[in-house]
């Protein structure tokens, strides 16, 4: 494990949050950013840390692999790392431990903004805003903010989470920051919320997603891979990162999928987590660097 990075040690956050929770802001205040916005350096490839807030804990076969705190941020230690990541994407609570660690400057941090509706849960569709809002994501001189949009024709809690991905993307705009929008259509089989692949439906929240907001100005998509890719992102001229998704077991087929999208103009990059960060062989400096090779 990687004991100290910055002057705090992965062991030592629990005793500095306790002792001095106003050096997460002094933390905040002198990392180092990034000059040009994000799309300006060309491709990019961001590592996803935001599943635990909606309880999302499982990687491969272990539905508990991000449970170990201590263990995701030594992984994303590793990965924050490589040559080639650019950044990361967190709730706040782990984006302000890598802020203590010290491994945030010259890297994009961008939080994760609706994590309420929590995996599994009947109210899962209700994606309500409780990490960070737009305001508390300029405060901490982050790069951007990211959130989920399910829509399930069936569930009246899409238009709420609608409205409120609405009003991020209008103010992240007037802070001049990037707005994220995962975008689903999504539907229940056997109560479970289940998210539909196919390009039809792709392009239809493609297409929702992109009229968000008082401008699109600053709007960026972050989309699977599915059949058909040209089709979905012919829907859009917003720039578009792909999503990791599961861990898989063929890796090299992930990443071949991965490649086939990037020759699309509008893809801009990788949005990858538990796929790099718990990969089945455990080798994550080799995970990461095979994803950037794709870039």
């Amino acid at each position: 494990m990687i004991s100290r990075l910055g002057g705090v040690r992965i062991s030592d956050l629990a005793d500095v949050r306790a002792a001095r929770p106003e050096a997460i802001a002094e933390a905040a205040a002198r990392r180092e950013r990034r000059d040009a916005p994000p799309g300006a350096s060309g491709r990019l490839m961001i590592i996803a840390a935001d599943h635990p807030a909606r309880g999302a804990l499982g990687a491969g076969g272990d539905p508990v692999a991000m449970a170990d705190r201590a263990d995701l941020l030594d992984r994303l230690c590793v990965a924050l790392d490589r040559p080639g990541v650019d950044g990361v994407l967190g709730t706040p609570d782990v984006l302000e431990d890598l802020m203590l660690l010290g491994v945030l400057d010259g890297r994009l941090a961008i939080g994760s903004m609706n994590r309420g509706g929590l995996a599994g849960t009947s109210f899962e569709i209700d994606d309500r805003f409780t990490a960070y809002d737009a305001d508390a994501i300029a405060a901490a001189r982050l790069d951007g903010g990211k959130m989920l949009l399910r829509v399930d024709d069936a569930d009246p809690a899409t238009a709420r989470t609608l409205e409120g991905c609405a009003h991020a993307v209008s103010a992240l705009a007037r802070h001049r920051l990037m707005a994220m929008v995962e975008p689903f259509v999504a539907h229940r089989i056997e109560g479970r919320v289940r998210n539909l692949l196919t390009p039809e439906a792709m392009i239809r929240a493609v297409s929702v997603a992109s009229g968000l907001g008082v401008t699109s100005a600053y709007t960026w998509l972050k989309v699977p891979v599915v059949p058909e890719m040209e089709r979905v992102m012919a829907a859009t001229t917003l720039p578009a990162l792909l999503l990791g998704g599961e861990v898989a077991g063929d890796p090299r087929a992930v990443r071949d999928g991965w490649r086939r999208a990037m020759r699309i103009p509008g893809v801009k990059g990788l949005v990858v987590g538990r796929s790099l960060l718990y990969p089945p062989d455990g080798d994550v400096r080799g995970a990461v660097d095979a994803a950037v090779e794709v870039l």
